[in-house]
């Protein structure tokens, strides 16, 4: 099963997706843990990361495991890719996308990050405003996580997964 984690920066994404992965034991891949990497090294990073999450959740899906992705995944193109990985596998796929209906909420959770990953910048509450995010063209799981505790969350996301 390839589960991959979307929504805007702050929405509770690598919160909910860690913890799942953890009750799943899955295989965890953070796009930003992958964009950083490549940017230490010099890269200048645009599609790469998920380029290299693509391959990289392939390969493990071919071995039989579980793989959970944490990533924006703002544009049709990203989503589909998605699919075609799990298609080539031959695993089941499912999308979920987490909002925050609550925009001062949402501010809030935006504004009181810390970057956890070393080098890297957390956005800021402009940039999520004008982040790229089209609409999906797809049914997907869709998740609030306004108002509501993780752990409820993480159980509801871990029920829709059976």
């Amino acid at each position: 099963m390839l589960i991959v984690f979307g929504g805007l920066p702050g929405v509770g994404k690598t919160t909910v997706a860690r913890a799942v992965s953890r009750a799943l034991r899955a295989v965890y891949l953070r796009v930003d843990s992958i964009e950083q990497a490549l940017r230490g090294e010099g890269a200048k990073v645009w599609a790469e990361g998920y380029a290299a999450a693509y391959a990289v959740a392939g390969d493990n899906l071919a071995l039989g495991r579980v793989v959970l992705a944490d990533c924006v995944n703002p544009l049709p193109v990203t989503r589909e890719a998605w699919v075609n990985v799990a298609a080539k596998a031959g695993a089941r796929l499912v999308e979920i996308e987490l909002i925050c209906s609550d925009p001062r909420e949402h501010r809030r959770r935006v504004e009181g990050r810390a970057a956890d990953i070393p080098g890297h910048v957390v956005p800021d509450w402009e940039s999520v405003l004008t982040h790229e995010y089209e609409p999906w063209g797809r049914p997907r799981v869709v998740m609030d996580t306004a108002g509501r505790i993780e752990a409820d969350v993480i159980r509801e996301v871990l029920a829709r997964l059976v």
